[in-house]
């Protein structure tokens, strides 16, 4: 329940303000470990002064349904996010208020379900053309399955949410790499250095920048000049930019969008699609299964919309991954006003984090929480669970609009190569989780190709 102001609650624990370095150094260099370390040793609320900065970290089902939904008016976006607004500008992942209501209000209709069971048939023919990539690549050398996936994913969403094909703009995923990177270098340095200083990412970031506006620049004359008619969301977008009043404004808004639409469109799955398959090679008795399901749900055809509810057990696989691996592993918040979390004092001004990669592994709602169990999916074992203990799209008002798209792709692209296909890890590659603005795969995925028998 929200305290009032008066109820000031109390104070949750953490570490001394004299740790400020080393949880700097965690900050800098290991976010997962600061964030798991830390709710190991102090529990579900925890209270960490880094720098200049106070941050109560919550870490229960409840405490997230509470900032996330219940009171989400109070919180803001926050910390990493309010940084990244430098790299990203005011889109739909860090904009506030009316600006927000706006762009959800044009982007909404994309996603609609009718929308997205039509687009099944382009989300199936670009599976097909990875696999097809991928069978090119049987008894060869390694493929890097982070960047197949990423090509992957930039195809969907160029063709179910743009109308586009994206395969020109061959920069793009490299240009967002920049992002992530500039996005991430923001929050830890809390925006202290100015953006003009010539370090190497940055200068990689404004050359990337430069070139991810003059895709959207690109993409949006093509469609101006077609008259901008259709219900995707670059035309959706190009009818509401209209309405500002002041047209720079309404280009730089246009921008934001669709930078962060593309961005968000394709990484996290892409990201989900990585963890999956990096999951299926350690336990191959869940990829038979997979394998098995998908040869008789699909036979040798392609997936169409209405196999979905049949292809359960690997739609269970993909839920799991992200509850290991969640694409969008933090959701940083700033309290507008004095709360009360748990039980816990917020202070108006206060940066709070939810962070799902915690509450997914915590012991509390999941048994052995380490260990790669898709069953944990099933109805019966969802039954019962806290609703916000399970967070991978975040919550309340700002549940990523995606979602059931990102979910048919995965579902769809995991079933199509698991029938035909076989991929390992090279051995002896380490396989690193990478919190970056999602949880990718640090450095790739080095994997080889084989015929599934």
């Amino acid at each position: 329940m929200t305290g009032s102001a008066a109820d000031l609650g109390r104070t949750p624990p953490g570490p001394p303000r004299s740790a400020t370095f080393s949880l700097l150094r965690k900050l800098a260099g290991d976010r997962l470990d600061l964030m798991s370390s830390a709710a190991d040793r102090y529990g579900d609320a925890v209270r960490m002064a880094i720098g200049p900065k106070t941050l109560y970290f919550f870490n229960h089902p409840d405490h997230a349904k509470q900032v996330l939904a219940d009171n989400a008016d109070n919180y803001h976006k926050g910390i990493g996010l309010v940084h990244a607004r430098r790299a990203l500008g005011d889109g739909l992942l860090t904009s506030e208020g009316e600006l927000w209501r706006k762009q959800r209000k044009a982007t909404q209709p994309a996603f609609q379900h009718k929308r997205i069971a039509g687009k099944a048939r382009a989300v199936a023919e670009s599976a097909a053309r990875l696999v097809d990539r991928l069978k090119a690549r049987i008894g060869g050398g390694p493929v890097d399955l982070m960047g197949e996936m990423t090509g992957l994913t930039l195809d969907v969403l160029g063709r179910t949410l743009l109308d586009e094909d994206l395969s020109e703009f061959a920069s793009i995923g490299h240009s967002f790499e920049a992002v992530q990177d500039q996005a991430m270098f923001e929050m830890v340095t809390m925006s202290a250095v100015p953006m003009w200083v010539p370090l190497p990412h940055q200068l990689r970031f404004r050359r990337a920048r430069r070139e991810l506006r003059r895709v959207v620049d690109e993409l949006s004359a093509r469609r101006d000049a077609h008259g901008g008619a259709g219900d995707d969301v670059l035309s959706r977008l190009l009818v509401s930019i209209r309405e500002e009043r002041d047209p720079a404004f309404g280009t730089q808004r246009l921008h934001d969008e669709l930078v962060t639409l593309m961005l968000a469109g394709h990484e996290t799955t892409a990201s989900t699609l990585g963890w999956t398959f990096h999951l299926l090679d350690r336990h191959p008795e869940v990829a038979q299964r997979v394998r098995a399901e998908a040869r008789s749900v699909l036979g040798d055809r392609a997936p169409a919309f209405e196999d979905l509810p049949a292809l359960r057990y690997t739609t269970m696989v993909v839920e799991e991954a992200m509850r290991l691996y969640p694409p969008v592993w933090i959701l940083p918040r700033v309290a507008q006003q004095d709360d009360v979390v748990g039980g816990y004092r917020v202070p108006k001004g206060s940066d709070v984090l939810i962070c799902p990669y915690t509450l997914h592994r915590h012991p509390a709602f999941w048994e052995r929480p380490a260990r790669f169990d898709p069953e944990r999916f099933t109805p019966e074992a969802k039954h019962g669970r806290p609703r916000y203990a399970y967070i991978p799209f975040g919550a309340g008002r700002r549940f990523c609009v995606g979602s059931h798209l990102g979910m048919m792709e995965a579902t769809f692209t995991t079933a199509v190569i698991a029938r035909e296909l076989d991929l390992r890890t090279v051995a002896g590659y380490e396989v690193v989780p990478e919190p970056m603005l999602s949880l990718r795969v640090r450095g790739g995925l080095p994997m080889t190709v084989h015929a599934a028998r």
